[in-house]
């Protein structure tokens, strides 16, 4: 027998809202860990983001938040489940919409790449060849489609980021 509408519902907002939790709490590391920006010691590179960089960055995400945000409306009539939870789920989605768009502070080191709060081993990670225009695209080695990891920030910052990944990454190479 299938559980009722409810629990499910229970247990998706939980989710839910532990993923927006988790995600936020990695965005107030940033400050921390990404204390200036600019030019770092050992060649290293700080920049930071605006929103609109963010929307540029984001903007798959945020298509998939905005129908994750109206499909609810549809089922829930039929499935009985309580208001109550969609609301609680749209809440949800919007908190994590507006920590998609707060300005990002990214920085390379010759061992780290840290983007969102987050920081990656260059050697976990790849760059493509090919590179959309307003922002730097990395793969995060072994995850497949959820891998691609897009930097943000404006056209000057990205071209000297995108040297310094390309010294890291493609040592032989240059651009």
């Amino acid at each position: 027998m299938l559980p009722g509408a409810e629990p499910v519902a229970i247990a998706m907002v939980l989710i839910l809202g532990v993923i927006v939790a988790w995600d936020a709490w990695w965005l107030t590391r940033q400050r921390r860990d990404i204390p200036q920006i600019g030019h770092l010691p050992n060649d290293g590179f700080a920049w930071k983001s605006e929103r609109n960089h963010e929307m540029f960055r984001q903007w798959a995400n945020l298509g998939s938040m905005a129908a994750m945000m109206v499909l609810p409306w549809g089922f829930a009539s039929f499935s009985n489940t309580p208001i109550i939870y969609v609301l609680l789920w749209d809440l949800l989605l919007g908190l994590h919409i507006i920590s998609l768009l707060v300005p990002k502070r990214y920085a390379i080191t010759s061992t780290h790449l840290f983007a969102d709060g987050q920081r990656y081993e260059w050697g976990r990670l790849v760059l493509p060849k090919r590179q959309p225009k307003h922002r730097i695209m990395l793969l995060r080695k072994g995850w497949g489609p959820f891998g691609p990891l897009p930097l943000g920030g404006d056209r000057g910052d990205l071209d000297i980021a995108a040297e310094k990944i390309i010294e890291i990454l493609h040592p032989d190479q240059e651009e």
